[in-house]
């Protein structure tokens, strides 16, 4: 197989695809394109003789660590009438009850190895598959041995009892609940037309309350047994493991199901066409967003991507999506963008055998039909004009540099990232020829594509037959809804306009036309246990690095200054709060946001400026190749950041758009209201933005501010965390960050003087029609700062998360999901945050409340079981042992102890601080501080 692989790329990188020639014979060049997509030779594949497929792969990021997913080719749309919802049902099941795991002992035994329910340890139910997602420690062989175990007993062992059937309906009732609002109604309506004809619309994976409430027991398990059968099923394993070791494991264990003698069959259901145009309009009281689409659904099948040829096809079909979102884009930051957001591609539907090439926007609840018409006239100008030479270098250029970042990156990549390729080509047969076939193959195939096959595309994308238009949004009074008669109108109105083509203004090949003269580094020390260097600035500031190689290709980047908007006067922050967002839309240095955007084309960096309550800080990424385009960036942020009060305008129009009609959702307004409330006589308190809000926002203001906060970049800390060179580092740092000027200000952020109540609370929200209750229970304590209690209060957080998914969950079926959390907060002030959350049906909100508080009490009275204590702390363990090899850990760790004025050596001092805390140190925080003066804020629905 390499050996193929190898000549094949061999051919391509020296023929080039050449298409010159006349003879209609086949040319070598031909004969490549005909030729298969190869499978990479570092995963093996293989079927065992019961019809069970298994995908495996080496790979050694994380360490210590191996994905295991058992994927079933089977979902929602294989159920009968009397089955609905039961496909994702019988995913729940799995988790509650097995031949080798009784009932919550699957979930206790992962916990108890540091796999955590929900965030590790999950799964999902789709239309056409269901897919089990389980990491495993692959250093353990008892802990191995287990994790195959498991997924073999989701294959074909769960015992399917009456009692934990019944005992899961209400857990699934609470997820059909949760699900409930203003978009579930909404896509009840659309989806029958966007998937006219075909079963999908009425197999929504949830089911319906009716059939969850009644279905029998026996309707569950003939679902089980007739879908979940070895000839449907892969599993994939990928991690720090030999490949013979797992695939020992896959055949030890799912080698003996039997296959059935006379299996139904796996139909592939259809999306049948249409020779009309369906619109598909739906409105709701409580929507809080807007949007419209556009589906021109293939007539034919979706074909499959085999050969070398029809890889070429998918570049094609990239270059044509990167060449039209960049043209929305612009039309975005335009002075009156029509939209929020929106975006067109090729790509898949709701079902496996139809592709449709879409466009959406977000837009404003007035602004349905200028958002349709925008990107309808988006298309229509492809179609008439094609693309131009300039943006289609730009995309290529684009397309490459991140494939090529993937390429850079392809030994280090985690092995979650990888499964899902596997999961593709099972399924849908998608191709896997890994990361180094697909960069060297586009690499070659990029030169030879052509400027107008790629806007040809346009007119096999649009047509009349099987075009869905589909408008989703608000309802409200005063707001005259869209009509279908308006919709088609439109179309034809489009379709004869007269529209002028694109002009592709070229831009600088310079970021920076002016620059001072370099700084000096004035001092370098090293901390040796942390191989971390920084460097003192002539112009004051400081730089902090750390070379890793967790990442080939990623660098990262922080920097702060203290003080932020707590230096301004209450008048002045309230005035700017919400304008700061809009500052950097300007662009910098001459350049606007669209010139920035050309001038990026091929490069893999950013950053972007903000100013916080307590500091100014930047945050952003590049690729090594890249650095100095950052470093180029923080210094016009510094000293050219543009002052366009249209393109601020054009931030404010869009923002009005998006948050136009955000507290008609329950969820938001409840949140809103908590806030308002718990913030009584806070000055500064500025909550989720309005309308009103942001037309009282002062723009000259707050770029006067920016400049003030900006001015002493000598008084910043930047952080660089990846794989960096130390003289490269050095000599940038001086060209572009000593050369800043440096005032010696030396600011101190001001401590907030407001504090919240410190008694008990009760607040009723009334908000929303259906059935539906949130509650948030929540203590805030103003105490000293020690790490000890900082540890205790996280891990109490996720000790009483255990206990109250045990209870209120397992035993009690009231809710789908609860958490609790805690932390201990340094800067302003000390203080202590500890809360309890959840979603729950009306009729059960006191009931639960009573239920979480004596969990905690339990807590307080009894402590914490040497079980939940071990099952927390080994959670710790394994997530430090990950986190610690990555980037972001260690900008963030090294950013936040500066910030905290803390030891930064004691990141390495975590395990040591982990083991000497202790139970009781976990109930002291339980007595001490989750007292009867809490805050507790309640969602209900509205009465009539």
């Amino acid at each position: 197989m390499k050996k193929s692989i190898t000549l094949a790329l061999f051919m391509l990188l020296n023929l080039g695809f050449v298409f010159a020639q006349e003879d209609t014979s086949i040319t070598p060049n031909q004969a490549i394109l005909e030729g298969d997509i190869p499978y990479n030779p570092d995963v093996k594949i293989g079927k065992l003789s019961n019809g069970l497929t298994y995908y495996i792969q080496n790979n050694g990021k994380p360490e210590d660590k191996v994905e295991l997913r058992l994927v079933v080719n089977a979902g929602s749309i294989m159920e009968t009438d009397r089955q609905l919802g039961l496909a994702h049902f019988m995913e729940h099941m799995n988790f509650n009850g097995t031949k080798n795991f009784e009932k919550n002992d699957l979930v206790d035994y992962l916990q108890s190895i540091g796999v955590k329910f929900g965030a590790d340890l999950n799964a999902y139910t789709s239309f056409d598959e269901t897919v089990y997602i389980l990491p495993i420690p692959s250093d353990d062989p008892e802990k191995l041995e287990k994790g195959f175990q498991i997924i073999e007993d989701w294959a074909h062992n769960t015992t399917l009892s009456e009692e934990a059937i019944d005992g899961e309906r209400g857990v699934v009732l609470e997820e059909l609940r949760l699900r409930l609002g203003a978009n579930e109604r909404m896509f009840r309506v659309t989806l029958p037309k966007i998937m006219y004809g075909s079963k999908y619309a009425e197999r929504l994976p949830i089911g319906t309350k009716e059939n969850l409430e009644n279905f029998s027991y026996d309707d569950v398990r003939d679902y089980y047994n007739k879908w979940y059968r070895p000839d449907l099923m892969a599993v994939v394993a990928v991690g720090d493991l030999d490949v013979e070791t797992m695939e020992q494991k896959i055949k030890d264990h799912f080698s003996n199901i039997a296959k059935p003698k006379e299996p139904s069959g796996r139909e592939a259901y259809e999306l049948p066409n249409h020779e009309e145009t369906f619109v598909a309009i739906a409105s709701d009281e409580e929507a809080a967003f807007t949007q419209v689409q556009v589906l021109y659904k293939d007539q034919f099948e979706a074909p499959k991507v085999k050969s070398i040829g029809d890889y070429r096809e998918l570049v094609v079909k990239n270059l044509f999506s990167t060449l039209i979102n960049n043209r929305i884009a612009e039309l975005g930051n335009g002075p009156e963008p029509p939209f929020v957001f929106a975006s067109s591609y090729y790509g898949g539907t709701y079902a496996r055998t139809k592709n449709a090439y879409q466009s959406f926007a977000v837009t404003s609840p007035e602004g349905q039909l200028d958002g349709l018409k925008s990107i309808l006239e988006e298309n229509e100008r492809v179609k008439r004009y094609g693309f131009k030479e300039g943006e289609f270098d730009r995309a290529k250029k684009t397309l490459l540099a991140n494939l090529e970042k993937k390429y850079n990156d392809r030994d280090k990549r985690e092995s979650e990232r990888i499964v899902g390729e596997f999961i593709d080509n099972y399924l849908e047969q998608s191709p896997m020829p890994g990361l180094a076939w697909e960069y060297e193959t586009t690499k070659s195939l990029l030169p030879n594509i052509q400027l107008t096959e790629v806007g040809e595309l346009i007119n096999a994308f649009l047509h009349d037959d099987n075009r869905v238009i589909v408008l989703t949004g608000a309802k409200k009074e005063g707001l005259k809804e869209v009509t279908e008669d308006e919709v088609k109108t439109l179309l034809a109105s489009v379709q004869s306009s007269d529209l002028a083509d694109y002009k592709d203004e070229a831009v600088r090949n310079t970021l920076i036309e002016k620059l001072p003269p370099a700084g000096k580094i004035a001092s370098t020390k090293r901390n040796e246990s942390l191989d971390v260097t920084t460097m003192t600035l002539s112009n004051g500031a400081t730089v902090t690095y750390k070379k890793t190689d967790f990442k080939n290709d990623e660098v990262l980047f922080r920097a702060y200054s203290p003080g932020g908007s707590s230096l301004y006067s209450d008048a002045d922050y309230r005035a700017t709060t919400f304008a700061n967002n809009g500052l950097s839309e300007a662009g910098i240095g001459g350049l606007s946001l669209n010139d920035l955007d050309k001038f990026m084309s091929g490069k893999i960096a950013r950053v972007s400026p903000s100013i916080g309550r307590f500091s100014e800080n930047f945050r952003g990424s590049a690729a090594p190749k890249d650095l100095e385009t950052l470093f180029q960036m923080v210094h016009l942020y510094f000293t050219e950041l543009n002052k366009d009060p249209e393109a601020y305008q054009s931030f404010l129009t869009k923002e009005k758009s998006f948050l136009g009609n955000l507290m008609a959702n329950p969820q938001f307004y409840f949140q809103d209201q908590l806030g308002q409330i718990r913030n009584e006589g806070n000055p500064r308190f500025m909550g989720f933005p309005t309308i009103e809000k942001l037309d009282a926002s002062d723009y000259d203001l707050a770029y006067e501010k920016y400049q003030e906060r900006f001015a002493d970049a000598g008084d910043f800390h930047y952080y660089l965390v990846g794989n960096l060179d130390d003289k490269q580092v050095a000599m940038l740092a001086e060209k572009y960050l000593a050369s800043l000027p440096g005032t010696g200000s030396k600011e101190n952020y001001v401590p907030t003087k407001f504090r919240q109540k410190d008694v008990y609370q009760k607040h009723v929200i009334n908000r929303g029609k259906d059935p539906k209750s949130n509650v948030s229970i929540s203590w805030e304590e103003e105490i000293p700062h020690d790490a000890k209690t900082e540890l205790a209060v996280k891990a109490l957080g996720e000790v009483l998360t255990i206990k109250l998914v045990e209870k209120l969950r397992e035993e009690e079926g009231g809710v789908y999901g609860v958490g609790a959390r805690g932390s201990l907060n340094k800067i302003s002030f000390s203080s202590l945050s500890f809360s309890i959350s959840f979603p729950c049906g009306p009729e059960n909100v006191e009931k639960l409340i009573a239920a979480a508080l004596a969990e905690v009490e339990k807590i307080k009275v009894d402590g914490v079981t040497v079980e939940d204590m071990a099952k927390v702390k080994e959670t710790y363990l394994v997530q430090r042992k990950e986190a610690i090899k990555t980037n972001k850990f260690w900008i963030d760790n090294l950013l936040t102890a500066d910030q905290e004025n803390k030891d930064v050596n004691s990141i390495l001092k975590f395990e040591e601080s982990l083991n000497a805390l202790s139970r009781e140190d976990l109930q002291e925080v339980a007595k001490k501080y989750l007292d009867k003066n809490y805050f507790l804020g309640v969602l209900m629905p509205e009465t009539e």
